[in-house]
């Protein structure tokens, strides 16, 4: 998803809903996740520390119902000819982002998701737990303490930023 799109679809949800449902849509977003509702809720006027805190909270919120239903999605999609190519990419690059971690296992999913890099949020650790077969409730646990640590990296980078050049 490019960045004009990102911003074409926050344009939208901020036309029906206010900036802080739009964030917390935003956040539960493939790709877009917090790393990118905390700046765009910044950017819409919104303090860092309450964009961050809707924004984990969206975050956290779509683990649960990522954890129970990548399984049988995949196993759907894969029946596809059209989106067979596809899960397989998907899983092959969260299997590679995971390998570096997998001897920590939990610590790693954690590191994996904590680390606000391109591809390394809350959807690439469900799917990495998944394909790992971490049990739900650690991997709900690892997860959400990467979400709420990358929600931190991301409020600090947003708030200095607020601080530089917003206020």
């Amino acid at each position: 998803m490019s960045i004009r799109k990102v911003n074409e679809l926050f344009e939208f949800l901020t036309k029906i809903f206010t900036e802080e449902i739009s964030v917390f849509l935003m956040s539960m977003m493939p790709i877009v996740e917090l790393r990118g509702a905390i700046p765009l809720g910044v950017g819409l006027g919104m303090e860092p520390i309450n964009a961050a805190i809707i924004a984990v909270a969206g975050n956290c919120l779509i683990v649960p119902i990522l954890l129970k239903i990548i399984n049988p999605l995949f196993y759907h999609f894969r029946k596809l000819e059209a989106l067979r190519g596809f899960v397989n990419r998907y899983e092959e690059r969260a299997a590679k982002k995971i390998g570096h971690y997998r001897e920590y296992r939990l610590l790693g999913l954690y590191l994996l998701v904590a680390i606000p890099l391109p591809m390394t949020g809350a959807y690439t650790g469900c799917v990495a737990a998944v394909i790992t077969k971490v049990s739900f409730k650690k991997a709900c646990i690892a997860i959400m303490a990467g979400v709420i640590t990358a929600g931190f990296l991301v409020y600090l980078l947003s708030y200095y930023f607020h601080i530089m050049f917003l206020a």
